[in-house]
């Protein structure tokens, strides 16, 4: 299993798309930053293909205004979680 990590909202870049289209089926995406904004409902759509393995970071949404409000199929990880993430990752990629 791989961790992407991306920080840039697909509301604003499409990095995303490719991120998503390095992916392999057991792979996870972390949003950090502003990717988190991903994880609001209005945007999750970009990440339909990934459900299950789709993880915002607490801290950044916090830092947005925006804790609370991601869709129910975004998991929210402080940044232990963001820990334990890359510990079970064998390799990690950020996406910028």
């Amino acid at each position: 299993m791989k961790l992407h990590i991306l920080n840039r909202s697909p509301a604003s870049h499409r990095v995303h798309e490719q991120a998503l289209a390095a992916m392999g089926p057991e792979d996870r995406l972390l949003l950090i930053e502003d990717g988190v904004q991903g994880g609001l409902p209005q945007l999750v759509r970009h990440f339909e293909a990934i459900a299950g393995r789709l993880y915002a970071l607490r801290e950044d949404l916090e830092a947005r205004g925006l804790l609370g409000r991601c869709d129910g199929s975004v998991q929210v990880v402080d940044v232990d979680g963001f820990v334990q993430l890359t510990e079970e990752a064998e390799h990690t990629l950020s996406w910028y």
